[in-house]
C-alpha cells in the first residue's frame, strides 16, 4: 500500500449519524473538525448542512493532504490546517464557530501504515509520531527515559499491571530500534499464562508509548477549553472517545464548563463569581447502536459526550452586564490522572 494512496482513509466515520443529529441543532456558521483525518465527518457535515462550513485540523501531514483533496470540491466552505488541536485559536480568526468535533485516538490508516511504527504487527523503526515533523519519537522514549519514568508511562497510559517487569526488560535490552524487537521484548517480560489471554501482550505498552510520544492526554483538556471558549451561544462540542483515560478528561472539562468551576456549597446561591458556559446535552455517554457496530466495527469502543454552549454574563465595570466569553482554568493534574485505565484506540 502506497503512503500516498488516499483509499487508506476510506473507512466509514464512527458515529456519523450521531454527529449529524447533534449538529442539526446548531445555528449557521463554522464547525471545527479538530481531528479531520480523511475528512469523512467533514464531508458528511457539509453535505447535510449547506449553511455550515468546516475548519479542519490535523497534526498528521499525510492526513492534511488527503483531507484537502477530498474537501476541494466544497470550495470556500472548507479549510484544512496542519495544526495540533490545542492550538485551534490560531486559525479561528473571528469566525462564527457553532460546533467542534473531536474524534480522538488514532485512525486505522495510521495503524495500516507499517512504516509509521504504530503497530507491533509490522517491522518498522520506532517512530509513532502522528506529526512526522515533530521531534520526539518512540525510540527517544524507549531508549532515553529513566526506568522509573518508563514504568510510569506504561502503567499510567497502558494500564499494564506488569509495567515494572516490562520497563526493566526494555532497559536491559537497550538500545531498541524496531517495533518487532520491542514487541518481542515486551512479550517475553509478560508471564506465560497472561500471554495466552487478552490479545497481543505488547498492545498496552505500544499504546502507552504512543500516547507519551504524541502528548495525547495532556493536550486534550486545553483543546476542549479552547473550543468551548471560541463557540457562540447554541454551539455544540462533540467528543468521541475510545478509552477511559480520554473520556475522564472530557467529562472533567465539560463538568467544569457547566458549573464555571463553582466552589460554593450545594444548595446555596453562588457567590464565588463562577461563570457557567453551558450544559451537557445528556448525562452520561452516548453509545453506538448495534446496527452501527455491525456496519462499522471501529465504533464498538466509542462513546460520545456533547456539550452545548451558552453566552456568559460578565459584569462590566464600565457599563451594563454583557454577554461574552473567557478562557477556563485548566487543571493539568486532573488531565492525566494516575492509574487512568485505557483501552486500545482505533477509528
Amino acid at each position: 500500500m502506497s503512503r500516498t494512496d488516499p483509499d487508506v482513509f476510506g473507512h466509514e466515520p464512527v458515529l456519523q449519524s450521531l454527529v449529524i443529529e447533534q449538529l442539526g441543532h446548531v445555528p449557521p456558521g463554522w464547525v471545527i473538525d479538530a481531528t479531520c483525518g480523511g475528512a469523512g465527518h467533514a464531508r458528511s457535515i457539509l453535505d447535510h448542512r449547506p449553511d455550515l462550513q468546516v475548519l479542519g485540523l490535523d497534526r498528521d501531514p499525510f492526513a492534511v493532504r488527503i483531507a484537502r483533496e477530498r474537501l476541494a470540491p466544497y470550495g470556500a466552505r472548507a479549510e484544512v490546517h496542519h495544526l495540533r488541536f490545542d492550538s485551534l485559536r490560531e486559525v479561528v480568526h473571528g469566525r462564527t464557530v457553532v460546533g467542534a468535533l473531536f474524534d480522538l485516538g488514532m485512525s486505522s490508516a495510521q495503524l495500516d501504515h507499517g512504516d509509521r511504527g504504530f503497530s507491533y504487527r509490522h517491522n518498522a523503526p520506532l517512530d509513532m509520531r502522528m506529526d512526522t515533523t515533530a521531534g520526539l519519537s518512540a525510540a527517544d522514549v524507549i531508549n532515553g527515559t529513566t526506568p522509573a519514568e518508563l514504568r510510569h508511562i506504561i502503567a499510567t497510559y497502558g494500564d499494564e499491571r506488569f509495567a515494572d517487569r516490562v520497563a526493566r526488560a526494555i532497559v536491559a535490552a537497550r538500545p531498541i530500534l524496531g517495533t518487532t524487537e520491542l514487541a518481542d521484548i515486551v512479550t517475553e517480560a509478560i508471564p506465560a499464562a497472561t500471554r495466552r489471554t487478552g490479545g497481543h501482550p505488547a498492545k498496552r505498552t505500544f499504546q502507552a508509548v504512543r500516547i507519551e510520544v504524541n502528548d495525547e492526554l495532556r493536550v486534550l483538556g486545553p483543546a476542549l477549553d479552547a473550543a468551548i471558549d471560541v463557540m457562540v451561544h447554541g454551539g455544540r462540542c462533540i467528543v468521541l472517545s475510545y478509552h477511559s483515560g480520554e473520556d475522564r478528561i472530557v467529562k472533567d472539562r465539560f463538568r467544569f464548563a457547566e458549573t464555571g468551576g463553582c466552589s460554593c456549597p450545594s444548595g446555596l446561591p453562588c457567590v464565588c463569581g463562577a461563570l457557567p458556559r453551558g450544559r451537557m446535552v445528556r448525562r452520561g455517554v452516548l453509545r453506538p447502536t448495534q446496527a452501527e457496530v455491525t456496519a462499522n466495527p471501529r465504533a464498538a469502543s466509542a462513546v460520545a459526550r456533547v456539550f452545548e454552549c451558552t453566552a456568559v454574563a460578565v459584569a462590566d465595570a464600565f457599563g451594563p452586564t454583557t454577554a461574552t466569553t473567557r478562557p477556563l482554568p485548566y487543571n493539568r493534574k486532573s488531565a492525566v490522572p494516575d492509574g487512568a485505565k485505557t483501552k486500545k484506540v482505533s477509528r
